[in-house]
């Protein structure tokens, strides 16, 4: 840290890591490019490495290789600004540890257990956080056991959501209102996976929160490594967030600051940090709820949101007071405090 808190100017050699395996490779090219942009716009030096959709990590078009315990071309950092499976589930993460390299974000436990939609949700439920009622789908047990699956889902009472567990940017989601098209929606998400989560349907506004990791020597209010933004409400220009409304201009506004009560507010924000601290993450976050009156719900935390040009987090992020190029900077040097602290630990 600079003097009187200013964050250090030291230029930082960072390596984004973009693209992937998964049905985000799209979304994740988007989103590295605008943290390349903002880093180099910070002054910092950008290595760009890009995971192809065959899993093969390439700098300037050439294959990469690597060696555990040697980090990762000489950089100071890794931002994996990696969405969905193989990417943001602790796998690349786990690849990242054994290079013994600071990497942005969440470590491999946490990573693996909030892109688990159901590993999360039950961990929620075993601390209190209020949540949507759900049901845990397994393709193996649906053929075998499907009138009882079916007889599960039809007590959360439609609509219902259908999710793929293992999935991020509302891909492979349906809303189904019919009863009769309730089999059909979870074969088309065992498409994506071979778990499936059904989510009742919450009444009120959806509403995001974003958190972001506090440095050494700036903790917050009360005390937690980690700052909330004021929660900001999704105004739909169609009937729910789907992939279009999240990646398309003009497919929905973020509203800021949210039209709730200040009471929801404030829970929204404590439930978003206890969220954050249960489930291990480190760094930053974006924690969804529904909001009707004075009744909170949480949705999902998202261990690495979107960071496109129509993306929340760095929206609700600059409202609080952190434009773009610091924000990035911060998550990188939030990783090399970490990483510093781990490795003076023994194991």
């Amino acid at each position: 840290m600079g003097a009187e808190g200013e964050p250090s100017t030291q230029a930082l050699i960072v390596a984004v890591l973009a693209g992937g395996r998964s049905s985000e490779h799209e979304v994740s090219l988007s989103s590295g490019a605008a943290v390349r942009d903002g880093l180099l716009a910070g002054g910092h030096e950008v290595v760009w490495v890009e995971i192809g959709r065959d899993g093969v990590w390439r700098l300037e078009g050439e294959q990469l290789s690597v060696t555990p315990g040697r980090g990762l071309l000489g950089v100071d950092v890794v931002f994996p600004v990696l969405h969905g499976r193989f990417g943001e589930d602790g796998t690349v993460q786990g690849l990242l540890e054994t290079l013994d390299v600071p990497y942005v974000g969440a470590g491999v436990a946490a990573s693996a257990l909030c892109l688990d939609k159901v590993l999360f949700k039950d961990l929620m439920s075993a601390v209190g956080v209020p949540q949507v009622d759900y049901v845990d789908v397994r393709e193996a047990r649906f053929s075998r056991s499907r009138e009882q699956v079916l007889a599960e889902i039809a007590r959360l009472r439609l609509p219902v959501f259908v999710k793929p567990v293992h999935l991020g940017s509302s891909v492979g989601i349906v809303k189904v209102s019919d009863p009769d098209a309730v089999a059909e929606a979870l074969e088309a998400a065992f498409a994506h996976d071979g778990r499936v989560i059904v989510e009742a349907m919450a009444s009120g506004a959806e509403v995001e929160c974003a958190v972001l990791g506090s440095l050494h020597g700036e903790p917050s209010d009360d005390g937690d490594r980690a700052i909330t933004s004021a929660p900001g409400e999704i105004i739909l220009s169609g009937e729910w967030y789907d992939y279009r409304a999240k990646y398309t201009p003009g497919g929905m506004e973020l509203k800021l600051p949210a039209a709730i009560s200040q009471s929801a507010s404030e829970r929204i924000r404590q439930l978003a940090v206890q969220a954050f601290a249960v489930a291990g993450c480190e760094g930053l976050a974006r924690v969804d709820f529904f909001v009707d009156g004075e009744h909170v719900l949480v949705n999902e935390l998202n261990t690495m949101p979107g960071f496109t040009p129509t993306s929340v987090y760095a929206k609700l992020i600059a409202a609080a007071g952190i434009p773009y190029t610091e924000l990035v900077d911060r998550l990188c040097r939030l990783a090399r405090e970490r990483h510093g602290e781990q490795c003076a630990r023994r194991f």
